[in-house]
């Protein structure tokens, strides 16, 4: 099964978990899915009515971190851990592991220095068993470990939710790139058909040398036939004479 199919089923074995209780019920939902090692996608349960019902009541701390998890990192939690309840430590590695994800979405090359200080890792052997034994072996990233340069080259991260305001951002990116597409086609049409125009004219010019070649070899064959007959008519007249 791949990576996205499971998101799917996953997500929605959460959401109609949820529908099924309210109030403080509901942490023990939220803390299984934050906890779930194969889970990574959260905007759906958020937007589950019961979960939203959280929201200005006691346990709206709950509903933050379901936040958390949906579009925030591991810093985030350490900026705010005075009004968010202490993660368990599957929690603790899944919200690291959506930091990478978080960095990968606009840098491709990671230094270990950056990822250690985001993810509380104090060493680099630390860094890379957490970077291929729970991200790459997860299957939410691929990528290259350069020891030398001290970095890891993300060649494939998975999608996170999209942040509030993020999806008007992507849609103008969308449509930036539609733009760009469109001149490159139009440009590629162009150069087709020019190519074409100049295969039509290399054509026509290939033809009319051929012909050229063809009028001077009938020309020669003319010429060679005529002196050929000339020569015999000169020995003729020479025999003649001397007879």
């Amino acid at each position: 099964m791949d990576i996205e199919q499971k998101q799917a089923e996953l997500i929605e074995y959460f959401v109609r978990l949820a529908e099924n209780f309210r109030g403080g019920s509901l942490t023990n939902v939220i803390v299984l899915a934050t906890s779930h090692s194969s889970l990574f996608a959260f905007s759906e349960i958020l937007s589950a009515p019961n979960v939203s019902e959280l929201q200005g009541t006691e346990y709206s701390m709950f509903l933050d971190v379901l936040r958390l998890f949906a579009h925030g990192t591991w810093s985030d939690y350490k900026s705010n851990t005075g009004r968010l309840p202490t993660l368990v430590p599957d929690q603790v590695r899944k919200l690291k592991q959506l930091t990478v994800l978080t960095l990968a979405e606009t840098n491709k090359i990671l230094p270990y220095d950056q990822l250690m200080q985001e993810l509380d890792v104090t060493n680099v052997r630390e860094l890379e068993d957490f970077l291929i034994n729970e991200c790459m072996y997860a299957g939410i990233v691929r990528g290259k470990l350069d020891q030398l340069r001290r970095c890891f080259e993300v060649q494939f991260a998975a999608g996170r939710d999209l942040r509030p305001g993020q999806l008007a951002g992507m849609i103008q990116t969308l449509a930036s790139w539609l733009s760009t597409s469109d001149n490159m086609l139009m440009s590629i049409q162009e150069k087709i058909k020019w190519a074409d125009t100049m295969g039509e004219i290399n054509k026509k010019h290939r033809k009319e040398i051929e012909d050229k070649v063809e009028e001077v070899k009938k020309s020669l064959k003319y010429n060679v036939s005529r002196q050929t007959w000339n020569y015999e008519g000169m020995m003729r007249s020479t025999l003649n004479l001397e007879e």
